[in-house]
């Protein structure tokens, strides 16, 4: 029995979420296809500065899951089952 690496999933998952948003990007202009690129954003709106005087810091995350990306992830998933 092969045993499954944690990185071949995780490169696949991101391949998938990669995918699947360019996809819904894509899909955003074409008649009928936009509900692929509905979904929900959630993170920070403005990022935190934290100036130190020498430095200045910057921290930020925003996180967009489209429909397209979660087919991308399921897509990845069932790749990886296969494998």
């Amino acid at each position: 029995m092969r045993s499954k690496n944690f990185w071949v999933l995780l490169l696949l998952l991101l391949t998938g979420i990669v995918l699947g948003a360019f996809i819904g990007n894509l899909a955003e202009e074409a008649t009928g296809m936009t509900w692929l690129n509905f979904g929900q954003s959630f993170g920070l709106e403005s990022p935190l500065v934290i100036d130190l005087g020498i430095l200045v810091l910057t921290f930020g995350l925003s996180i967009k899951i489209t429909m397209a990306s979660i087919i991308g992830v399921a897509i990845a998933l069932l790749i990886y089952r296969f494998l």
